[in-house]
């Protein structure tokens, strides 16, 4: 550990436990990227929260580095394996196809989907619950979300033939859930209704959970247009969960109409940079890098963006004499690959799941499509309909077999070999990958690692994704940043994101071992004395 130069955000409030903290995740935000923007802008308030805590400057993400499985460690302390969260859209063997009614005689398998297609309507930033005056009054969404969302989509329990919500498919409890046990205020800001997932099994650790939806139609933009394709839109939409949280800090709901209390967990997740980074242009500015971790124009206007909003959230806690109480952590879910757009390679992973299935049948000419579900962004996740060790490996075998023509970051064709792929970890290996039994019904039967570059696309509107296990995916930034933390310090060792959740109740003087997979996979408090 080294100290840096203390800042003037730091103050004597450090030695106080804290009442409150407030985690920030900002989507695909590098540690690179935050470095490179605090060496330019010293005095900024990104550059203040780092001064004024810890900075960890080799922190990881979950592979797979999706947001679900990302948000799900910061919130439970666990990995994958022991969360049961792979992926935001994945399949599970033990369950039943949405709309089941009579359990009997049911053959088990089904896409768990815990996207925007779950909402009653994802045309709408409500999620259908049909306010009027929209965007302008999504404020006075409800914060019950679990309300929006379409039963009739949702898988079902063999058991006991009942529809399973994201919160009650999670396996492990969450921070929120400790919190309110003891009696204090929990809220929470995100993308999409199905981050109810993060109430817990229990489903009512989140007292406030505001979830505009990001995939609904972008009012004020070109017609059908999400809230994602245009990066102003994305920080219009980013400043309505602020506002939020604003509120929030000033003692109300994240409507503003109910003086509740200051929660003591509570904060939001940014989407607006990882819009910059994957927008080719957007607002009459080139998207991604300019160079290896160079942030290109859009990336870093959105840079300012944030760190403006972040600002404004950091002074509210100073106006409201909040300082010598709160605690304020920043990450992010997530990272981006690649950064050096010179490593870009779009490939379409449609023909080559099409080929893999025609392959298998030509070999089992009684058999349908080998495979069930598939996730491609910059990782590979399949999972099989048979899931036998001879067709996991004709997997691996077709897929490292094959070559082809993407594209590259000018949409001029660039080759490519063995579907893209470094690794593939199939059948058990997969299973051990993730510390999970091999017949586990969740974890997908292949898991292929994609060559650093490689993005899965058809089209050319992406020039980078996340999923992944490069370090581009995984570096994501930690700083702790307020009351019980030392001012200054930078911290080298090796950490990941999944310790944020101990570290949430170390803080608040909860035990961290209320957290199952805290006592599962050990993850230990991040060392902020």
């Amino acid at each position: 550990m080294t100290a840096v130069q203390p800042s003037a955000y730091a103050a004597s409030h450090h030695q106080a436990p804290a009442k409150h903290v407030l985690l920030i995740s900002v989507d695909g935000l590098h540690q690179a990227d935050l470095a490179w923007y605090v060496s330019r802008n010293p005095n900024s308030a990104l550059a203040r929260l780092v001064g004024g805590g810890v900075e960890y400057t080799h922190a990881k993400t979950t592979t797979p580095s999706d947001s679900f499985p990302g948000m799900v460690a910061q919130a439970t302390g666990g990995g994958p394996g022991t969360t049961g969260v792979y992926y935001d859209d994945t399949y599970n063997a033990a369950l039943l196809p949405a709309g089941t009614t009579s359990c009997k005689a049911v053959k088990p398998g089904v896409e768990v989907d815990l996207t925007e297609d779950l909402d009653k309507n994802q045309a709408s930033i409500d999620a259908g619950q049909g306010l009027t005056g929209l965007p302008d009054s999504i404020l006075s969404m409800t914060g019950d979300p679990a309300s929006l969302i379409d039963a009739s989509k949702l898988p079902v329990d063999l058991k006991n033939c009942k529809p399973v919500y994201p919160h009650s498919y999670l396996k492990v409890n969450t921070v929120f859930e400790v919190a309110r046990n003891a009696g204090l205020r929990t809220a929470w800001s995100d993308k999409h209704a199905a981050y109810e997932i993060l109430n817990g099994p229990s489903g009512t650790g989140i007292q406030d959970l505001f979830t505009p939806e990001i995939n609904s139609d972008a009012l004020g933009y070109p017609a059908g247009d999400d809230w994602t394709k245009d990066n102003q839109a994305t920080e219009q939409y980013d400043g309505y969960k602020v506002k939020a949280v604003l509120n929030e800090i000033d003692g109300y709901d994240h409507s503003r109409a109910h003086k509740v209390g200051t929660p003591a967990i509570f904060g939001l997740n940014f989407q607006s940079v990882s819009t910059a980074q994957k927008l080719p242009a957007s607002d009459g500015l080139k998207g991604g890098y300019t160079a290896k971790n160079v942030p290109g124009p859009l990336l870093a206007k959105n840079l300012d963006f944030v760190n403006a909003q972040i600002g404004a959230l950091t002074s509210e806690i100073a106006k409201r004499h909040l300082a010598d109480s709160t605690t304020v952590i920043l990450s992010a879910k997530h990272g981006q690959s690649p950064t050096d757009p010179n490593a870009l390679t779009r490939i379409d992973d449609g023909p080559l799941l099409d080929g893999l299935n025609a392959a298998w049948k030509k070999l089992h000419p009684a058999a349908g499509d080998l495979v069930a579900h598939s996730v491609d962004d910059d990782a590979m996740l399949l999972w099989l309909t048979d899931r036998s060790q001879a067709a996991t490996e004709f997997a691996e075998r077709y897929l490292l077999g094959q070559s082809g023509t993407g594209t590259d970051i000018n949409a001029a064709p660039k080759g490519f070999t063995r579907s893209g792929l470094s690794k593939v970890y199939a059948g058990k290996a997969a299973a051990r990958y993730f510390h999970v039994e091999a017949n586990d019904a969740r974890v997908p039967d292949i898991f292929g690692l994609a060559q650093y570059g490689v993005v899965y696309t058809g089209g050319t509107k992406k020039i980078a994704e996340h999923g992944g296990a490069h370090a581009d995916d995984l570096d994501v930034p930690l700083v702790v940043s307020g009351a019980s933390v030392p001012d200054g310090v930078r911290d080298s060792a090796s950490v990941q994101t999944k310790q944020i959740a101990p570290t949430i109740l170390s803080l608040l003087g909860l035990n961290p071992r209320s957290l199952q997979a805290v006592r599962e996979e050990h993850t230990t408090v991040l060392p902020v004395g």
